[in-house]
């Protein structure tokens, strides 16, 4: 089905660098501090959650967000997989992509980490990718930035207001913001620098341990740190990951140090991860529909592939790109008889099976997949998007009702409810989806506007009515929050 996307806006390094800071404190091998109370003066972890949201629903309405059902849940099963194996988790976690191809990711308040595309177009196995991964989710278990702003805090609280405030300013307006942020760094003392170092060395040293537990090589950090040495060593526009994540020697070979410590176990790489790549190479990367199909028939000819299937699958994509609907289709139809229940697979497929009118076929194939994966985002929303197309409305609603109830967060499960409704002619429940969907952008009072309109439609129905009372008081108590926060 088609992905949404939104206009670009740099964030990601202005959210790196003030996770980065940190306060004085280290620790020996493998213990973890007590953070039961630590940052606790600074923030609770409900305002951690708070202000997280808000930055998060800022984000969505600023940045290249990818909505491509496939890619978030194969990039939320594996952050889940590591987070599983962490210790300190205090708060739920939300991972997404950017579409960007500079190679990094971030996280800030209440579990919220953001991943590059162009970290999966770098990494050459999975292991590598979950060491990142590991990292960033370990700033969070261990609450650096709320550590970070306690220690500040008693030196400077101008400081501290200043830093939140260009967090918010740098995600609505970049060059502003930025410059914003280098004003309120500039408070800080030169031994700041220091404490980031020690932050970074924890998040390095916990989240290989994370990673090792939750099955992945060691050696992924240790792999990728080298080669982004390797890459830009002479380059004078290093990327931003290596900005926000200082890169000396002594890191690379304290991680290769490090893995040795663990026992050897051989750590195979993940299909899924190199049909991700693929996927992003393809639809996400920048690349002419003739430039992508080049790469996999190159890499094909000459067997230049971690998986053959993963090549196989590239090719299909971009030749469904090219709108050649048959080729691509055949090798579809060949990969999905090695693996009928890839999801990777059935999501292109229902793209085609649509091509060609074959809507039938499509739910078809989609009811089949739900009985096996009841849950799954990539069945539920594909599903729900053939039925819409098909008209079926009435039942695509309740599958998408279904997939908001399990991720209130889902904002492609919205957009596609507030077509529903309107192909049904129901205006005052398009008008109430239109405002969810609006509040997730932080755009509150565009979506106050379209609860009165709610109310007009609701013609005396009077549970609606006070649900829709109650939603705008919510959205103003929201949007006043918000602006405390800038």
């Amino acid at each position: 089905m088609s992905k949404l996307t939104f206009s670009k806006s740099v964030i990601a390094g202005a959210l790196s660098f003030i996770l980065c800071t940190s306060s004085p404190v280290s620790y020996a091998n493998n213990d973890l501090p007590d953070l039961g109370t630590a940052a606790v003066n600074t923030f609770s972890l409900e305002k951690e959650n708070e202000v997280g949201d808000a930055y998060m629903r800022v984000i969505r309405g600023s940045a290249p967000m990818l909505n491509d059902p496939v890619l978030n849940q194969y990039l939320t099963e594996l952050g889940n997989k590591l987070v599983a194996h962490a210790t300190g988790v205090k708060t739920p976690f939300y991972f997404f992509l950017l579409r960007n191809d500079e190679i990094n990711a971030f996280a800030f308040f209440g579990g919220h980490v953001g991943v590059h595309t162009g970290l999966f177009l770098n990494a050459d196995t999975e292991s590598e990718l979950a060491s990142v991964i590991g990292h960033e989710i370990t700033h969070v278990t261990q609450r650096h930035l709320a550590r970070s702003i306690e220690a500040q805090q008693k030196t400077s609280p101008a400081t501290i207001a200043g830093m939140l405030g260009a967090i918010l300013l740098t995600i609505a307006s970049p060059q502003a913001g930025m410059a914003a942020l280098a004003t309120t760094q500039a408070l800080a003392t030169q031994s700041k620098i220091n404490y980031t170092r020690l932050h970074e060395k924890e998040a390095d040293r916990i989240g290989m341990q994370v990673m090792v537990d939750a099955g992945f090589d060691p050696n992924g950090a240790a792999d990728f740190f080298g080669k982004l040495a390797t890459r830009y060593r002479f380059t004078t526009k290093p990327p931003q990951m290596l900005l926000t994540h200082p890169l000396p020697e002594s890191r690379i070979s304290e991680a290769r140090v490090r893995a040795e410590r663990y026992p050897f176990r051989y750590v195979p790489d993940n299909l899924d991860f190199q049909l991700a790549k693929s996927r992003i190479q393809v639809r996400f990367s920048g690349y002419s529909e003739q430039a992508a199909l080049s790469i996999f028939e190159t890499q094909l000819k000459h067997n230049r592939y971690a998986f053959k299937s993963a090549a196989e699958y590239g090719k299909a994509l971009a030749l469904f790109r090219l709108k050649k609907f048959t080729e691509s289709e055949q090798i579809i139809d060949a990969l999905l008889a090695t693996s009928p229940n890839n999801l990777f697979y059935i999501d292109t497929k229902t793209d085609l099976l649509h091509e060609r009118g074959a809507n039938k076929e499509a739910i078809e194939l989609l009811l089949a997949q739900k009985q096996l994966k009841p849950t799954s985002p990539v069945v539920n929303t594909n599903l729900a998007n053939i039925y819409i197309e098909d008209n079926q409305i009435d039942k695509a609603i309740p599958l998408l009702e279904d997939l908001i109830f399990l991720d209130k967060q889902d904002q492609l499960a919205y957009i596609l409810l507030t077509e529903a409704y309107k192909k049904q002619g129901n205006k005052a429940m398009q008008y109430f989806v239109k405002a969810e969907t609006l509040a997730l952008v932080a755009d509150y009072k565009t979506a106050i506007d379209q609860l009165n309109f709610a109310y007009r439609e609701s013609k005396g129905d009077a549970l609606q009515l006070a649900r829709i009372e109650a939603r705008i008081r919510q959205f103003r108590q929201a949007d006043k929050a918000l602006e405390q926060l800038q």
